[in-house]
């Protein structure tokens, strides 16, 4: 068993550190450059420490119906929470994972490996070069929690970009995505117009004050060509330890307002947060 010791290590995209949770025997965070990345209890990975990622598994959970196992493309990988819930709350789902940094998914497993036969594939690769070779019609879930430091890359906020996700997926299949923006929205508006112009159905979820413009932070996004269940991903936000509102329809709409998708030449990274925004001491 790893020493519950503090680890910092130099990896491909910044300075990476695994520090213990004091008050969870069992329980790591992971850090880039400072900035939480990932939280994850090895004794328990349904756990679900991050507010971002318990919105994501809510969205997971109305995918399908409760149990059964999905197949899932993992873009960014950190230390592999979404993966590891999956895998203990759908046994029997094919988990591919796709991370840039080879360092970090070193790390992560040599100091936070996988359970035997957790079904989890984890390659080093870019995320829209991932998508580009999947099979079409072969992914249940796309999930992406893509960041270069706190910045979503340029490259995968695009029309190409959401176009290639459209053909990986099912019929009925879902994007989900973890995007982070604050007031007046011009990136979040800009994505959401860019998922609308690929999906039919849409939604977003996250705290009233980020939705308020009060302050920089996560909004979660799920898009898909069947309806969502957004009555179901409305309730279990509400029940969250940190409650989040659901929006989408005529509502969604309005926050979009005129903006368009992104064409790839166009594209941009996601605003730069504030200081002190995903930073910890």
């Amino acid at each position: 068993m790893n020493e519950r010791l503090p680890v910092t290590r130099t990896t491909d995209l910044g300075v990476a550190r695994l520090l213990p949770d004091l008050d969870r025997e069992s329980a790591w965070l992971l850090t880039v450059d400072d900035a939480p990345q990932s939280y994850l209890d090895l004794a328990d990975p349904t756990h679900l420490e991050f507010e971002y990622a318990r919105r994501l598994a809510h969205v997971l959970e109305t995918a399908a119906p409760p149990g059964a196992p999905l197949d899932l493309l993992h873009l960014g990988g950190g230390a592999l929470t979404l993966p590891r819930w999956a895998a203990a709350v759908r046994p029997g789902s094919r988990q591919r994972v796709v991370e840039a940094d080879a360092a970090l998914t070193a790390l992560v497993a040599e100091r936070l490996p996988l359970a035997a036969a957790s079904g989890v594939v984890v390659e080093t690769g870019d995320a829209l070069a991932a998508v580009a070779a999947t099979r079409p019609d072969s992914v249940d879930v796309v999930v992406a929690d893509v960041f270069g430091g706190t910045r979503i890359p340029a490259h995968v906020t695009t029309l190409g970009y959401v176009e290639a996700v459209a053909r990986v997926l099912r019929p009925g299949g879902v994007y989900a995505a973890n995007l982070a923006d604050a007031a007046p929205f011009g990136f979040l508006r800009s994505q959401l117009a860019t998922l609308a112009s690929v999906f039919d159905h849409l939604c977003l979820v996250a705290e009233p004050a980020v939705l308020r413009g009060r302050r920089f932070g996560n909004v979660v996004v799920a898009a898909s060509g069947a309806p969502l269940d957004t009555a179901e991903l409305a309730r279990r936000a509400a029940a969250d330890p940190f409650p989040a509102r659901l929006m989408s329809g005529e509502a969604l709409t309005r926050l979009v307002g005129d903006a368009a998708a992104v064409p790839d030449a166009a594209a941009v990274p996601s605003p730069r947060p504030p200081a002190g925004a995903f930073t910890i001491g």
